[in-house]
Parts: structure tokens; sequence; C-alpha cells
């Protein structure tokens, strides 16, 4: 009986955590839960994540939610899958500073246009935030494609658990309006990422009819 399951809506963030537990050999399952549903808010799910929000990863020792935490904890409970520097503490701090930038800075930019109600109730107000957030995500991969990608990684050769989470929030640029090939290096990176085969496989799992 496997140990892990992961909770996960397809067209989330879950999906850098269920790209990287695939890489990593874990023997794992993956529950989804339909949001169009209000699975989310549920009481058997609040019970595993009382924030209503995916992913959750449910271990032997309790629920891991957010996904920089997840990431961080396939990368060291499966060390052999090599998704971080875990014997360079510099290193592996820069694969956090980098998953820490995506969590708190570019999904919530994004979050404002699909979610403006959240910081505004004048319909107005969050039609301009609506408006707005497309040009603060595109400032974001700005700062990422010239200052934060090393290649042909992330971090450089080594592939990291930067590598999912930065394809999951690439997934979003078109359906936001902007075009990937604005940002040569990410565009390969996701070109590159796509080919995968482990992301493949997730990605077909994530799209296969519930």
């Amino acid at each position: 009986m496997t140990d892990l399951t992961l909770y996960y809506a397809p067209g989330t963030c879950a999906l850098a955590s269920h790209i990287a537990l695939e890489q990593s050999g874990a023997d794992y399952v993956a529950t989804r839960l339909d949001f169009r549903a209000n699975a989310q808010r549920e009481p058997d799910y609040l019970a595993i994540n009382p924030k209503g929000r995916v992913p959750a990863l449910v271990t032997p020792r309790g629920v891991v939610t957010e996904t920089p935490a997840i990431l961080t904890f396939i990368a060291q409970s499966f060390p052999a899958a090599k998704l971080a520097p875990l014997d360079d503490a510099f290193a592996f701090a820069e694969v956090q500073a980098f998953i820490g930038y995506l969590c708190s800075t570019v999904h919530p930019a994004r979050a404002h246009r699909v979610r403006g109600y959240r910081w505004a109730d004048d319909p107005a107000a969050i039609e301009e935030i609506k408006r707005k957030a497309p040009q603060v995500v595109g400032d974001c991969f700005d700062l990422i494609e010239t200052r934060m990608f090393a290649g042909p990684w992330v971090m450089g050769d080594p592939y990291s658990i930067c590598d999912p989470y930065l394809f999951t929030l690439s997934t979003w640029l078109a359906i936001d309006g902007l075009d990937i090939a604005r940002w040569p290096k990410v565009a390969d990176h996701y070109a590159r990422m796509s080919a995968d085969p482990a992301v493949a496989r997730v990605i077909a799992a994530e799209q296969a009819p519930a």
C-alpha cells in the first residue's frame, strides 16, 4: 500500500508536485478533486486540508500543504532522484528562493486576473485588477528570463524541483493572453519539459476524463 496520496485539481499549481512525485520514483496515489463541484470545500477534504486548496500531500507523518513545502519534501524524501542539491546549503537555498518567488509573487500576480474578488468588491476595481494582472505576470517572467534562469534548466545543468514549478506556471501564460515566445529561455524550457515522458504521463492523467 502506498504511503503517499496527492490531492490535486487539473489546471492548478498542483501539477508541479504531481510531476515531481512522478519523477521521484515514489509510490503514490493521485486523487483528483472536482473544483467545478466545489469538492475542495467538502467536509471530507477540509479535514485533510482546512485551507480548501490544492495541492495537499498525505504522508505517514501527516499532511503537507503548499507547493514549495511539498516539492522540498519530495526532494528530501527521495534523494536518489536528485531533484535538489541537498548536500550544498547555498545551492539548496537558491532553489528555495526560486520556488519561493514563484509561490509568493508570480502565482499571486496571476491570481489577480482570475480571482480579483479576493482583493476588491467594486466591479470596476475587479475589472481593473483583471486588466493589470497580465502585465505584472509579464514583468515577473521578464525577471526570470533575464536574471533568474541559469539554463539549460532553471538552476543550470542540474534538473531540480524548480523546473516542474516553472513549467506549471508557464502553462498559464497563453490562457492569460501572454505569448511565451516573448521569453525564449522559458519557451525552450517549456518545450523540453513537455517532451519529458514523466511530464507527459502526468498531463495525460490529469487531462483524462474523470
